[in-house]
């Protein structure tokens, strides 16, 4: 299992939200791009990020676009970027910045066959993302709750041609309370396809169950406010990992 640092993007600053709530906003740089190479300096092999202004908005955030081409010039190591991905053409945009994956989640929230349209054009390149509140997807920048229930969805998705899932459980995102294993395993086991798992990582001992709990296609891990706070290093999170 991989450890992938988190770099949250909003009004160009680099944030961390609590359980997806833009009123609850933690800023923690005004330069993303040190935070990248800074990752990618102590040893991360992939980086994690989103347009939260996109996500919200439905459609990327200029400014945000030009810090991630940055990004992918200064930290020598794959990045993944999210939010306010809606069609193929934004996605191949996004691609275009250099990135090797890109996560949409509400386009295949609302259209099958957007969504099998995506994968099969991008394949390896597209994750979709899948990110439950209460069992339920929420789309929209998770502003909204879309009906359908996670595991049910993941199927879906695994049939619509999806090879990868991000699946972040949104009450422990950013409350450092440690990850929704029983949630995590229902969808794994589900999907069956690699999955990234996301949100409520506050310490090693998270990352160690997590890694000895979950299914084995949970390939990786995501890591944000624990970094940043500083309740968690990277060195610390990678040998929880591989332990």
């Amino acid at each position: 299992m991989i450890v992938i640092p988190a770099i949250d993007l909003r009004g160009g600053q680099c944030v961390r939200l609590h359980q997806g709530d833009y009123g609850r906003e933690t800023v923690f740089g005004l330069d993303p791009v040190a935070y990248a190479r800074r990752w990618a300096s102590e040893g991360a092999e992939r980086l994690h990020v989103v347009d939260l202004d996109g996500a919200r908005e439905g459609s990327p955030n200029p400014r945000h676009w030009e810090i991630v081409r940055t990004i992918v010039s200064a930290a020598p190591i794959p990045v993944q970027l999210g939010g306010g991905i809606r069609d193929l053409e934004t996605a191949r945009g996004a691609l275009s910045l250099g990135v090797d994956r890109v996560i949409v989640g509400t386009a295949i929230a609302s259209d099958d066959t957007a969504a099998a349209n995506l994968f099969d054009q991008l394949g390896e390149q597209v994750i979709a993302g899948i990110d439950a509140r209460q069992g339920l997807v929420a789309v929209h920048g998770w502003t909204d709750t879309s009906g359908h229930c996670a595991t049910d969805f993941a199927r879906r998705m695994v049939r619509l041609g999806a090879r990868r899932i991000v699946y972040t459980d949104i009450a422990r995102d950013g409350t450092q309370d440690g990850p929704n294993l029983a949630s995590l395993r229902d969808v794994a086991e589900a999907a069956g396809v690699a999955v990234i798992a996301s949100g409520g990582i506050g310490n090693a001992r998270h990352i160690r169950d997590l890694a000895a709990q979950a299914p084995r296609n949970v390939e990786a891990v995501i890591v944000g406010r624990a970094l940043y706070s500083g309740s968690l290093t990277l060195s610390e999170a990678m040998e929880a990992a591989h332990a």
